[in-house]
């Protein structure tokens, strides 16, 4: 969620292990990531628009830009509950009354926009109504480990926001603020706990598969 404190510096550590994550490793899209991407290819489904792609089962982030030609990837954060839907009328609630099984990372296509959070901090909002952002990872509290979970090799310990997609500062300041947080543009996440096909539909299997016959 948006409603976190500011970052403050705690310690040469964190600000080492941050300085690590300025350029995360390189991983090219695949399996349902690259389907859904051939399936924008495909149809123009982006609407002219950068976007990215959510991997919440690689707990990994996409950002391509309005020719669907990948720019960066990197490790995120999400939200602490599996789950593809977010509880009704869950934005409009104080995060102390949040449960932890209903902090979870809605799947689906999103039209994002620009915008800041109630600290100013710029963010790219995501699903405004369920107050889910894509904004810069916030290490606020120690206990959570938030830097040192992103730099494992294991999406296993990327599960610890309120539904927030936390990104490393260096690469939302390279890739996400530059692509998305100027304009208007897409975040597609894919489902973790349904298919590919009962989130985005039948129609994008087949029109990747169709863009990718010669």
């Amino acid at each position: 969620m948006t409603r976190a404190l500011p970052v403050h510096a705690s310690g040469f550590a964190l600000l080492a292990l941050a300085a690590a994550l300025v350029l995360p490793a390189p991983a090219r899209a695949q399996g349902d990531v690259a389907t859904l991407v051939q399936w924008v290819r495909a149809t123009g489904d982006n609407g002219g628009a950068a976007f990215a792609v959510v991997d919440k089962k690689g707990a990994r982030v996409h950002v391509f830009d309005a020719s669907a030609k990948e720019r960066g990837s990197s490790p995120i954060l999400l939200g602490l509950a599996h789950g593809d839907d977010s509880v009704p009328g869950i934005g409009e609630r104080p995060m102390a009354q949040i449960r932890p099984e209903e902090r979870t990372t809605p799947a689906g296509r999103f039209a994002t926009e620009p915008g800041r959070n109630l600290q100013g901090e710029d963010i790219v909002w995501v699903d405004y109504d369920a107050a889910v952002s894509m904004h810069r990872v916030r290490a606020t509290n120690p206990a959570e480990r938030r830097l040192e979970r992103l730099a494992t090799p294991t999406a296993l310990d990327n599960r610890i926001s309120y539904g927030c997609i936390n990104v490393p500062a260096a690469f939302y300041d390279m890739h996400v603020k530059p692509a998305l947080g100027t304009r208007r543009g897409v975040v597609y996440v894919l489902p973790e706990t349904r298919s590919l096909a009962a989130v985005f539909g039948t129609r994008v299997a087949g029109a990747a598969k169709t863009a990718a016959t010669p």
